[in-house]
């Protein structure tokens, strides 16, 4: 006996399904998932993903890879340099994690005009309700 039922692993089905909903919140978010693509291109300086990430507040960054380094996605690395020199880079999982996301990611930017078309036609409508 595999120990499976339906594909869904004996761990799996064990598993609180609050932790699932907790992780994905997190690397769900709203920027984890632009800094995490960003980081697969290799290790990134604070700055550098500043500038890449548009529209993202330094406090938001900051809060995100905190987020991230404490869940094991990638890994910060301090050079006792003047001045100091801080760098982010994905580990193992954050790579597993890119290459999870990265066909939504593309998704994403290929519908982009598609979705702001959808949105402009459906609150030109007349029976749109405030919102």
């Amino acid at each position: 006996m595999s120990g499976t039922t339906g594909g869904e692993s004996r761990a799996a089905r064990t598993q609180d399904p609050c932790k699932a909903r907790e992780v994905l919140g997190i690397v769900g978010d709203k920027w984890s998932l632009l800094i995490v693509r960003n980081l697969s291109q290799g290790p990134r300086r604070f700055s550098e993903l500043k500038r890449a990430v548009d529209g993202i507040s330094q406090r938001m960054l900051t809060v995100t890879l905190r987020g991230l380094e404490r869940d094991g996605i990638l890994t910060r690395t301090v050079r006792n340099v003047m001045p100091p020199h801080v760098s982010y880079e994905l580990t193992p999982m954050g790579r597993t994690l890119r290459e999870a996301t990265a066909p939504l990611l593309e998704w994403s930017l290929a519908h982009l005009t598609h979705i702001d078309a959808a949105r402009a036609t459906y609150d030109a409508r007349p029976d749109t309700p405030a919102a």
